[in-house]
């Protein structure tokens, strides 16, 4: 018998509660959009193939649970579940954050690696600052 091959995975989440702490799920406008739980897709266990990116799994997972996503050339997100960049503020958007990091390039440039945990969170200002981002290069 040959042994089972080890699949690799990374866990994905996406994220709005910054939205919900301003309120935002209380408006009708938003009905559908911002979930009040703040939860768009809960902790998502994902197989990753060598060389897939952030955005490969990300764009996974949204074709795989119906979750509209919008970005710019796979490098930049301007929407999830049809929330968008400034629709919560001046600085607000779309950030992600691989094990805690928050990179500072492109979805489309953070290679994935086993055991690596995914973050897709919605910032409403300071630029991920209501995240507790810090970045790095």
């Amino acid at each position: 018998q040959k042994p089972e091959s080890k699949k690799n995975t990374v866990t994905i989440t996406i994220r709005c509660d910054t939205a919900v702490n301003n309120g935002m799920h209380l408006e009708s406008k938003w009905a559908g959009i911002v979930p009040a739980s703040g939860c768009i897709l809960d902790v998502t266990t994902v197989e990753i193939e060598q060389g897939n990116s952030v955005f490969d799994i990300l764009n996974r997972v949204c074709q795989k649970y119906k979750i509209h996503m919008e970005h710019r050339s796979k490098n930049y997100i301007n929407g999830i579940n049809n929330l968008y960049e400034f629709d919560g503020g001046r600085w607000s958007g779309w950030m992600y954050s691989v094990n805690g990091v928050f990179p500072n390039y492109g979805v489309n440039k953070y290679t994935v690696k086993n055991g690596d945990e995914i973050k897709l969170r919605y910032t409403c200002n300071g630029l991920g600052e209501d995240l507790g981002a810090s970045f790095t290069g």
